[in-house]
């Protein structure tokens, strides 16, 4: 029997304008993406709020009233412009800030009951493993094995394997907005601080540097927003390649930044002073993996957690039909 392969005779595949809102540690982000099946995800649209929850962390690991507030109306904001862009579906997430607080699931009950939201918590092995899959899609088959680093505000994940499906995933909370607000102190930071972050790393990732020292021959990939930033802070500043940092060069990078107040790193390129705050811890985590890995070198994919939950939604409706 043949098959007609002719144009008329596929299925129609109808675009779908998707609107991912990511509760993160740091900000309220509501990218729109507009995909379908055998598409590659293209960026439309994106509203960012800045909010550090860890900020509004109380001794007993509840978020404060204020901070359940300020997260309720940022999260209004982004729906509200939501509803001026025509999307075909909302996929809210939540991650850490709000996964590992005392009250998280009260904070989410609420907010699905007055907005009208099914907001989700995602665990730190599905960040993983959406994130692992955006990788594998952006970087192709091609690639080979992969070992995916994503520091986050209030978490690190590690994923590795060959497939889509990552064979081993891990989250630890040390993300770069959390060890900044646990451990580093004054402005500039004291060297007692940072070496205490220091010790609490070797301790924490241990267990993560055991269990992934078998991928460290894999490529290794770094996501998301504290990567990029310090990467392209080595391109800049100390002349790697763009979109790869070396190793020698984050050892460089975070000596300097180890010496600077927040204001004289909000004056680096491309360093917000939102950001700028958490920057050093963030260096801290990424040279910890890169030394304990013995990673030499670690590429940057522009894709990440918001990409691989699309990815994957697609993949779900295309089962259906």
């Amino acid at each position: 029997m043949m098959f007609d392969r002719s144009p008329s005779h596929l299925p129609k595949i109808r675009p779908m304008r998707l609107g991912v809102l990511d509760v993160g540690s740091n900000t309220i982000h509501l990218q729109v993406i507009d995909a379908h099946r055998g598409s590659r995800p293209v960026h439309a649209s994106s509203f960012k709020t800045e909010l550090r929850l860890t900020d509004f962390v109380d001794k007993n690991g509840h978020i404060d009233d204020s901070g359940k507030e300020a997260l309720l109306l940022s999260i209004k904001d982004s729906l509200d412009q939501a509803e001026k862009l025509n999307l075909d579906e909302v996929l809210a997430f939540a991650t850490s800030a709000i996964r590992e607080a005392e009250n998280g699931r009260e904070i989410i009950d609420t907010i699905n009951h007055r907005l009208g939201l099914d907001l989700q918590v995602l665990s730190g092995v599905e960040e993983a493993t959406f994130t692992f899959l955006a990788v594998r899609r952006w970087l192709g088959w091609s690639s080979g094995d992969l070992l995916v680093l994503d520091i986050g505000g209030g978490s690190l994940e590690v994923a590795a394997g060959s497939d889509e499906t990552p064979e081993s995933t891990l989250s630890l909370p040390v993300g770069a907005s959390r060890m900044t607000r646990e451990f580093l102190k004054d402005d500039p930071f004291t060297s007692k601080s940072m070496d205490n972050l220091q010790d609490h790393l070797e301790i924490v990732l241990e267990p993560m540097i055991e269990e992934f020292m078998r991928f460290n021959s894999c490529r290794a990939i770094g996501t998301s927003k504290t990567f990029r930033t310090l990467a392209r802070l080595t391109s800049d500043l100390l002349g790697d390649a763009p979109g790869v940092m070396e190793r020698k060069s984050l050892e460089s990078l975070a000596k300097k930044l180890m010496t600077m107040s927040t204001a004289e790193r909000a004056r680096l390129p491309r360093v917000s002073l939102f950001r700028a705050h958490q920057l050093v811890a963030g260096a801290m985590v990424a040279r910890h993996l890169m030394r304990e890995l013995n990673i030499n070198a670690i590429e940057i994919c522009p894709w990440a957690l918001r990409e691989g939950i699309v990815l994957r939604r697609i993949d779900w409706l295309e089962n259906l039909s």
